[in-house]
């Protein structure tokens, strides 16, 4: 099945599971969401439990705190990533509070879907990356998925979570196919390597797994074994699996979307110096979106991580002289 019908099984699973899981969200119900994630669920489960709301990010978050502090487990929808900034007051200064303000007393299960990332040729407000917003405050999870298999494991996890969960979907995969067993179980806490190398770490998550992964496949032609890794959770980061493959590579390159200062890349990087310092061969390199507004769509292709950008990157970490990009 592809992504998009994955994480519809996952709701229609944990709906059908748990009378407390309500989904919330603009178009969700009749229409069965901008990108038909929720396509179905009202006419199974009633428009009690999948709720469209107004137009008002505010209040659809507003509104399943409060659900959430009555013992429900809300699932938000946020229509497109760069709309979600009228609800950040909400999330930031109460949903990833609270459980902390009560000493634990309050569980805050809830889970906020939002579509992200560039890929589709959609306009600025639609392709934005703002995870690192989220992975910057203390009480949030922040996790985003890869493919199909793990878009169904992982929402499942994050709306069993006690805490809050900022569920970051990548839109440019929503059809990307592949197998998916009901059956595997995720948590919120793991990076996965993908593919194991000798050469190089290139670490990756959301939309730029697939991405690293061709690259990884490249870079075959050239001799490269890289060791692929896909982050998941961006908040709790997992440093343990990233610094591991270091000691055994001895280089790091780390790639994502959004643009690169103050970012997961930066974080990555700088934990890998703490944790290994002395097994890195090279200074670590990241790939990322430029630190501009996103772009018109029609230049988008050149904002966004290519292979080429990454194995130039790879390059640099191994110390060849001839970058792909001169070369080119």
């Amino acid at each position: 099945m592809t992504m998009a019908q994955a994480l519809n099984a996952a709701l229609a699973d944990e709906l059908a599971g748990d009378d407390r899981v309500v989904l919330i969200g603009e178009d969700i119900g009749t229409l069965g969401g901008v990108f038909r994630i929720t396509d179905g669920l009202k006419t199974r489960f009633g428009g009690e439990r999948v709720i469209d709301a107004p137009l008002a990010e505010s209040g659809i978050v507003g509104t399943a705190i409060g659900m959430a502090y009555a013992g429900q487990r809300p699932v938000c929808e946020i229509q497109f990533d760069g709309f979600v900034y009228p609800a950040f007051d909400q999330i930031v200064s109460q949903a990833s509070r609270l459980r902390y303000r009560t000493g634990g007393f309050v569980a805050m299960p809830l889970t906020i879907r939002i579509p992200f990332g560039g890929g589709i040729g959609a306009v600025e407000h639609h392709s934005e990356s703002p995870e690192a917003y989220f992975a910057h405050t203390p009480g949030l999870r922040v996790v985003t998925v890869a493919d199909p298999q793990d878009a169904y494991s992982t929402l499942r996890a994050a709306i069993r979570s006690e805490d809050p969960v900022i569920f970051l979907e990548p839109k440019r995969r929503y059809w990307g196919k592949g197998e998916v067993d009901r059956t595997l179980r995720a948590d919120l806490d793991s990076a996965r390597v993908l593919r194991p190398g000798r050469d190089a770490t290139l670490v990756a998550y959301g939309p730029l797994v697939l991405t690293a992964l061709e690259a990884a496949v490249a870079a075959e032609d050239d001799g490269i074994d890289l060791e692929v890794i896909d982050l998941r959770s961006l908040a709790p980061l997992d440093r343990a699996t990233v610094a591991a493959s270091v000691r055994r590579t001895g280089r790091l390159v780390v790639t994502h979307e959004a643009p690169g200062t103050v970012s997961l890349a930066a974080e990555v990087i700088t934990s890998a110096i703490e944790d290994c310092f002395d097994h890195l061969e090279a200074a670590p390199e990241r790939v990322t979106g430029y630190d501009i507004p996103y772009p018109p769509s029609a230049f988008e292709e050149h904002h966004l991580p290519g292979i080429d950008r990454i194995l130039d990157a790879v390059d640099r970490t191994l110390g060849r002289r001839h970058s792909r990009e001169v070369r080119a």
